[in-house]
Parts: structure tokens; C-alpha cells; sequence
């Protein structure tokens, strides 16, 4: 019986010295927490990718507007289409503001929709900005039969899928639905560096879902010797920089489709997404999202930014909170509709 009492009377202290050990800690200022430390940035793609090439343009610059001036170093955690990035940052990485990472815009929508596999809740993480406002474009290499949105209408066109949840698959099936296009997804590609690869070889006719941004910063010189085509862009307004293209949302088939597209893209506004795990001090998260705004402001980062060719438009971490609250409480017809034409 004694034996017992002094476990549990030292199995009591040692929580309570954990639990004070931890409190300081928390407690501390934010200049105090950050100075010295070297904290970690999360990347849900492979190195070299666009998200990478943003993410580590970012961390070159965030940490002279962080309290305390931190280091960085970046984390490559590809896997599952970024499904593995998002477990590690809601249920594994610190909880104290040294870790923050960018994940595939879309991801924040797929518990929404329905996918059972994705267990987290998205209004749980902080959400500390976007670099830009993107807008995509559907592209095929300049050898395809399929010149334009008509000719995709009535012509199959090879298109990469990167992982389940990935953009690359469920936008493309998603306009098959709502706008009567025609494209197969060719699954089994890691990312769409290697997708752009296998375009050149021939292997595929196409890419289904690029953004503009990752295009013009990855392959400008298809731009430049005319290599593709561009057979629509997402965009509520016309595109300046590629007059005559048409936008994918005037081709939606019902006021209910069109409703269902806009819930789709509102994906766009979050075109690189950088956050925070759960329960981060809210002091930190001021601190990060402050320190996020004024880098993407600074004259040094969007300098380097312009030299990368690199789309910069600041969407603030409230934006981002609101676009996801906006769409978890969506009509529930266009929740059914979203899931049924994605098969959920």
C-alpha cells in the first residue's frame, strides 16, 4: 500500500515540475521566445517544386521581422498528395509557434467535403497568411488536338493526378461535371514537376489545373516558343495577361453548377498558404502573422520575389480564416453537389 502511495505521490510531482516547466515557457514574451531559436518550416512538396521555391523565398526574409530575429530551416514532407504535412502540423509538431509550414491550398477543404481519411479540422490550425491570390489555367502541350475549351469539350485529354486530395485530380474531375470537359486523370505522377516532364516526353496531352503563378515562374519559355496552349483560366475577371482565353466558370451548366464551381475555387484565394498547428499562444500567432505581412511588403523580398518571377498579393490570416469558415458553411445542395460530382 505504501509502495503504491509514493508511485502515485511521485508520478504527481513529476507532472506538476513538467507542467512548470512548460508554463514559463508559454509565458514567455515572443522577442524572448524567438531569439535564438531556430525554428522550422514545413514544406508539403518535394524540393524545387514552386510551393518550396515560395517557402524558401519567404524564410530568407521572415526572421528580421520576427521578435528576436529566429533562424530557419526547411523541412521537405512530401506524401499522400500533402495529407502527411497536414498530420504532422495538427497532431505531431510543437504547439508553441516554432513550427509553421505551406500546404496545398486545397487541403483545407477536403474535411468538408467529406473526406474521411483527412481527420483534422481546418479552422483549428492558424492560419498565417497567403503569398498571393492565384488563378489557374488549363494548358496542353502544342502537339495535342485539343487547341481550345471547345476542342476539350468533345476531345479526352491526358491529365496528371498527384495524390488523393491533390488539386490536380479534383479540379479537372470537378469541370468534366460542371462544364462538360473531357479530361482522364493519369494517376501515379509525385508532383507536377515530374507531370511537366512527362508532358514534354509525350506521355500526357496535358495539365488539367496549373496555376498561372507556378507556369510563368517554372516555364516561362513555353510562354515565350508558343510550347502550349491555354485552354481556359479560372478567374472571375478576364486574364490581361492572355487576352481571348476564355474563363472555365462561364461554361458552368446549371445556376446550381456555377454555385458549386465558385465553393471550388475559392481555393484560388489561398495560393500559397502558410500556417500554424493548433493552439499556438495567440501572442505568437500576432507575431507570425505580422512578420508574414510585413516581409511580403518588404522592398529586399519582393525585389528577390520579381527577379524569381514570383506573383506576390498578400492575403492576411483573418482572410484565410473567413474563406474556410465561408465555405464550412456553405448551402448544404452545393456541399451534395461538390460531393457527389467528386465522388464522395
Amino acid at each position: 500500500m505504501k509502495s503504491r502511495l509514493t508511485r502515485r505521490i511521485a508520478l504527481m510531482t513529476g507532472l506538476a515540475l513538467a507542467a512548470g516547466a512548460a508554463a514559463p515557457a508559454q509565458a514567455q514574451s515572443p522577442e524572448v521566445f524567438y531569439k535564438g531559436r531556430q525554428m522550422v518550416m514545413v514544406v508539403y512538396s518535394p524540393g524545387g517544386s514552386t510551393y518550396d521555391i515560395y517557402a524558401r523565398a519567404l524564410v530568407r526574409h521572415m526572421p528580421r521581422h520576427i521578435p528576436g530575429e529566429p533562424n530557419f530551416v526547411v523541412q521537405n514532407m512530401p506524401g499522400a498528395g500533402g495529407l502527411k504535412s497536414m498530420d504532422y502540423l495538427y497532431n505531431i509538431a510543437p504547439k508553441d509557434g516554432s513550427v509553421i509550414g505551406t500546404v496545398g491550398r486545397g487541403l483545407a477543404f477536403e474535411p468538408i467535403l467529406g473526406k474521411t481519411e483527412f481527420k483534422y479540422d481546418p479552422l483549428r490550425f492558424n492560419w498565417i497568411g497567403s503569398m498571393n491570390r492565384d488563378v489557374s489555367l488549363a494548358i496542353s502541350w502544342h502537339t495535342s488536338k485539343v487547341k481550345t475549351l471547345a476542342d476539350l469539350q468533345k476531345i479526352e485529354l491526358l491529365s496528371p493526378g498527384t495524390g488523393a486530395g491533390a488539386d490536380s485530380e479534383i479540379m479537372p474531375l470537378a469541370f468534366n461535371s460542371l462544364a462538360g470537359t473531357k479530361f482522364k486523370i493519369i494517376n501515379g505522377y509525385p508532383n507536377t514537376i515530374q507531370a511537366a516532364l512527362a508532358m514534354e516526353r509525350g506521355e500526357l496531352d496535358g495539365v488539367g489545373y496549373w496555376s498561372w503563378g507556378s507556369i510563368i515562374s517554372a516555364h516561362p519559355d513555353w510562354i515565350r516558343d508558343k510550347k502550349i496552349n491555354f485552354l481556359f483560366h479560372t478567374g472571375a475577371q478576364p486574364l490581361p495577361q492572355l487576352p481571348g482565353v476564355p474563363s472555365i466558370r462561364s461554361a458552368a451548366k446549371s445556376e446550381l453548377d456555377s454555385k458549386a464551381m465558385e465553393f471550388l475555387l475559392a481555393r484560388e484565394i489561398l495560393g500559397r498558404p502558410f500556417l500554424g498547428p493548433p493552439d499556438i499562444p495567440a501572442d505568437r500567432v500576432r507575431v507570425l502573422r505580422n512578420a508574414f505581412a510585413a516581409t511580403l511588403k518588404s522592398p529586399d523580398f519582393l525585389k528577390e520575389a520579381e527577379k524569381a518571377a514570383l506573383e506576390i498579393d498578400l492575403v492576411t490570416g483573418e482572410e484565410v480564416e473567413n474563406v474556410i469558415k465561408t465555405a464550412t458553411n456553405a448551402p448544404k445542395d452545393v456541399i451534395e453537389r461538390v460531393k457527389n460530382l467528386l465522388g464522395r
